[in-house]
């Protein structure tokens, strides 16, 4: 069969960078396997996608929307108050200058859709619901079906972590609810095709428009950066903790869970990442006398994190607002036994299969919970060795980014009219 000619909106997409611009590239770049995809991105992508081997103009083409985007990135930089914090407010002013981003786009495309150059257009990138599509009306009047996502994002703070939510200086997530009433919402919610990468998201799309939405989670990895393997030694158990040290991760719920487990040497904790916590966890460590038995690694490059996390058995990642959860399947890729709260993003990559959920509840309730799967964990290595394996398979059926590829390939078959029944991938 012809593949379907897809013009691919990526506002973020750059293989050289990670969080959603990583993903706006690695399902782009797997799509090419299964449409005849011509990428559109922000200028800033440019150089990357070059050295990639992509060639201008003919793979992809690179919109400058620079003229308000540089400013109001600017601005977002000021409101975040602090390195890593205020994401909601990088959000807020991304919604306020995106639109420009699609009405650069359409001056360029706008022709081409029309005259039916195009089978589909597809919005990959920004992965935020919160951020609107006004080119979807566009394309639906032109007769393009236009599909949209996947969408993530915008988890409530759990009532319990109203001082973390502060932390984080998150002060216009009280007021996140109010882009429903953005004029735009309608066009975007026009889409012929509403991909959602959580279960929270799907529950934001109006009753009327469900129909469309079609559930495939964001994340996925690439088979060929985790190759390495979970060690499961039997004695003692050795787990990691993967991201950033920020307050809403709760490496430090972490470490205050494991400290009597380290004391006895029944257990070894690595910590990768670097954040404004990290001189918290090493005091707590050196008042435990904790010694050798836990490690703070920093930030390291890709390939020193998977040498670090495949001498592990566990990842043991306290998140109580994680959206999509890559680290988990990152983790899993490697056999890791993921150690999770059963929140958002995490909570629905984990089954009993092959990891742990403890529900989310209190600081005091994860830390004791924490604490107790940690204990038993380090006595089942044969438990360990076994929710490892399943880990991987479930990674390499459902979660690279080839399988990620024909899960969308299912959705524009759907959009195209030559499959009758809406997808179910999960």
């Amino acid at each position: 069969m012809t593949k379907p000619r897809v013009l691919l909106i990526a506002e973020a997409a750059n293989p050289e960078w990670v969080s959603v611009p990583l993903v706006g590239w690695s399902l782009a770049s797997a799509l090419r396997e299964v449409a005849d995809v011509h990428i559109v991105t922000q200028v800033r992508n440019r150089e990357a996608i070059l050295r990639s081997g992509l060639k201008e103009a003919k793979d992809f083409t690179v919109i400058d929307s620079e003229t308000l985007a540089r400013p109001m990135w600017k601005l977002g930089e000021v409101l975040r108050m602090g390195e890593g914090k205020g994401w909601t407010a990088l959000q807020t002013v991304s919604a306020l200058s995106y639109p420009y981003f699609e009405y650069l786009i359409w001056k360029r495309f706008g022709s081409a859709i029309k005259a039916g150059e195009f089978d589909i257009v597809h919005r990959v990138t920004p992965l935020s619901p919160t951020i609107q599509s006004p080119i979807a009306r566009k394309c639906k009047r032109a007769g393009v079906p236009f599909v949209i996502g996947p969408l993530n994002g915008g988890v409530p703070w759990p009532k319990a972590f109203d001082a973390e939510r502060r932390r984080e200086k998150e002060w216009l997530s009280y007021l996140r609810s109010a882009y429903k009433l953005l004029p735009g919402r309608a066009s975007t919610l026009a889409a012929n095709a509403i991909i959602v990468g959580s279960r929270h998201t799907q529950s934001e799309i109006p009753e009327t428009h469900q129909t469309r939405c079609v559930y495939i989670p964001e994340n996925a990895i690439n088979p060929e950066r985790f190759s390495r393997q979970a060690s499961h030694k039997a004695d003692p158990l050795r787990a990691c903790f993967i991201g950033r040290m920020v307050p809403y991760k709760g490496p430090d719920m972490l470490l205050e869970a494991a400290i009597p487990l380290l004391q006895e040497r029944s257990l070894e904790l690595d910590f990768i990442g670097d954040g404004p916590l990290l001189p918290t966890l090493r005091s707590m460590a050196d008042q435990a006398g904790l010694g050798a038995s836990v490690r703070f690694h920093g930030w390291l490059q890709h390939d020193e994190v998977q040498t670090v996390a495949a001498n592990c058995s566990v990842l043991s990642f306290p998140s109580i607002r994680e959206f999509g959860g890559g680290v988990v399947l990152e983790a899993m890729a490697l056999g890791l036994v993921p150690l999770i709260v059963d929140y958002a993003g995490p909570g629905e990559l984990v089954t009993s299969e092959f990891g742990i959920k403890i529900p989310i509840g209190s600081r005091a309730h994860i830390v004791n919970s924490f604490r107790e799967e940690l204990a038993r964990l380090a006595t089942c290595q044969e438990k360990r060795v076994a929710m490892g394996e399943a880990g991987r398979a479930r990674v390499a059926s459902h979660f690279t980014w080839q399988a990620k590829a024909q899960q969308v390939s299912s959705v524009y078959d759907w959009v195209l009219g030559q499959r009758s029944e809406k997808p179910e991938p999960f």
